[in-house]
């Protein structure tokens, strides 16, 4: 039998945590049903090579908060290596999305290619790359604010809009 301070403890326990957690669903402001079709495609930002397409599912990737965003990469599309203040967290909507953990991009035996369905966590600060063959769409998730570091300066696509102005 439980005692009554250890029962008043564990609903203590219980509505704190309950608490703690409703803050999570609280930070969405609306709901989001959305087929792919529906998706409301603009290009990726800059931090990204040219040619790549993002549509924003849920919350804002430019601020530390939650965010969902689809990536669509044409064929033939490599992002070079890189990492990322936060998790990143990948799934494979459609074809396929090649990846490899080092400091610079190299095709080969080594890399994991993921086909629909596929996942991927890049841990926070881990150096990796990764590229397509055939026109490939992702979901991203993860804690905002999103941002790329690239290991090699020159293969930031920012750096290339600096250097022609």
């Amino acid at each position: 039998m439980i005692s009554t301070a250890r029962r008043i403890f564990l609903t203590f326990a219980c509505v704190t945590a309950a608490g703690s957690l409703a803050g999570l669903g609280a930070q969405s402001h609306a709901h989001v049903i959305q087929m792919p079709k529906e998706a409301q495609w603009g290009p990726a930002p800059p931090m990204l090579p040219a040619g790549a397409q993002i549509a924003v599912l849920a919350g804002d990737p430019t601020k530390a908060v939650p965010y969902t965003v689809r990536l669509k990469f044409p064929a033939n599309y490599a992002i070079p290596a890189h990492s990322h203040p936060t998790d990143e967290h990948v799934v494979v909507a459609s074809g396929a999305l090649t990846f490899g953990m080092g400091e610079k991009l190299t095709k080969g035996a080594t890399n994991k290619t993921l086909g629909v369905g596929g996942f991927a966590l890049m841990p926070a600060n881990m150096n990796h790359f990764a590229y397509t063959a055939a026109e490939t769409t992702i979901v991203l998730y993860g804690q905002g604010p999103v941002e790329f570091k690239y290991v090699n300066p020159s293969d930031d696509p920012r750096n290339a809009k600096t250097a022609t102005k």
